[in-house]
């Protein structure tokens, strides 16, 4: 009978990648979805970073999310007061949160260090979708979450690389996963 929480997270990036510790959350999207991967509610708020306030043309191309756009947002800590304000209406039925890989665990979990949040999602069990999905589907190896939807008979909605567009999709995938009745 509960919930599951899907986050997906856009970062800071140039073409080669930034090592984590370098790399600053710029989107939120979170789709809380009950087992049958049906949408209940969702989250999504851009995040002006702080270390490296100017985008990359790699990640301005990459996450369709400009300049202006990271300007005129809020930075994460108040952000995430407004992320926490949203999933506590939502904790009681909460029985654990996924994303696609552990990524956006790892990100979140060193962000919330860095600014010295509290998440309720730090109480809460994180699947990590790619893996139980690679396990559930007996492939060799993981592969992306465009390619496990095509695996699924499925084809991706909406623009790739941004939040809740990824989140959405990802939990379109919760239900070949979760042995649980809603």
């Amino acid at each position: 009978m509960g919930h599951w929480l899907v986050i997906d997270l856009e970062a800071t990036t140039d073409e080669g990648g930034w090592a984590m510790e370098e790399m600053e959350i710029i989107e939120i999207g979170a789709s809380l979805v009950g087992v049958d991967g049906h949408e209940r509610d969702h989250f999504q708020r851009i995040v002006k970073p702080q270390r490296r306030p100017c985008l990359t043309d790699f990640c301005r191309e990459l996450t369709h999310i400009s300049q202006t756009d990271v300007d005129n947002a809020a930075p994460l800590p108040q952000v995430w007061a407004q992320f926490e304000r949203w999933l506590m209406q939502h904790a009681s039925r909460l029985v654990g949160w996924s994303s696609w890989g552990d990524y956006d665990r790892r990100q979140l979990e060193q962000e919330w260090r860095q600014h010295r949040l509290h998440s309720l999602l730090a109480d809460v069990p994180h699947l990590n979708l790619k893996q139980a999905f690679a396990k559930a589907r007996q492939l060799q190896r993981p592969v992306g979450l465009h390619s496990a939807l095509q695996l699924a008979g499925m084809q991706f909605q909406g623009q790739q690389h941004r939040a809740l567009e990824d989140a959405r999709n990802t939990a379109r995938l919760l239900p070949l996963v979760l042995p649980l009745k809603d």
